[in-house]
């Protein structure tokens, strides 16, 4: 949560402007906001014209950002046992099925991302409402249900990103972090936005983006044009 109230806060929202920057003039005065003791992570939200109650307007997928976003991710995998080394060897901290389902009703949680072969999802649907609160529920719409999961392991423990609109219209997506090149921080930025247009929902009306902003954790944020 960002500190309204802390000098560090007010001294950069005296730098930020409510003006719409170019990308290049929006990184760099993110990356001119005071520094913490922390590498902040950089979030850019979209303000989508969609209607979120509408099932067929929902934006929701999973992308690898050019230079990823500074974070190694804990992957697992639910596949046959034949698949377990394999998964493993692809950077799984933990892999199989009837065994790994029964670690997590019993509590466990200590991972980002679960990937799950389409052939034992029948089992791993026992964890819908579990994983479904967390965020970590299997899905073939953000590419963690997939029949190749060594490449799915590999791409969300080298930090891809998943993304869903909120019920208000926005997305947010992590980009990488302060302490990026801002070239990098550029290019992985543009790659969201054009992900982001190539996915508008065919059933969407009028003005699709209506605004893009970035901002560090603890930052205000800037509009970026698009």
């Amino acid at each position: 949560m960002k500190r309204i109230g802390s000098k560090r806060y007010r001294k950069d929202l005296e730098k930020a402007s409510q003006d719409t920057l170019s990308l290049a003039d929006a990184v760099a005065k993110v990356k001119s906001f005071s520094t913490t003791k922390f590498d902040q992570a950089i979030n850019c939200v979209f303000w989508l014209g969609i209607d979120p109650k509408q099932s067929d307007q929902i934006v929701r997928g999973a992308i690898s950002l050019p230079h990823g976003i500074g974070k190694q991710k804990k992957v697992i995998a639910f596949c046959e046992d034949s698949d377990v080394e394999t998964a493993r060897n692809a950077g799984a901290i933990e892999a199989g099925c009837d065994e790994l389902v029964a670690k997590i009703q019993g509590g466990w949680a200590d991972f980002d991302v679960a990937i799950a072969s389409p052939k034992v999802m029948g089992k791993v649907g026992k964890l819908g409402r579990v994983l479904g609160p967390q965020g970590k529920m299997p899905s073939p719409k953000n590419g963690t249900v997939t029949a190749d999961i060594t490449t799915a392991i590999r791409e969300f423990s080298a930090g891809k990103v998943e993304f869903k609109n909120d019920s208000g219209g926005n997305v947010h997506v992590v980009v990488g972090k302060q302490s990026f090149d801002a070239q990098k921080l550029m290019e992985n930025i543009d790659a969201v936005v054009t992900h982001i247009k190539k996915i508008k929902p065919a059933s969407t009306k009028g003005t699709y983006i209506k605004k893009v902003c970035i901002s560090a954790t603890m930052s205000p944020g800037v509009f970026v044009a698009v």
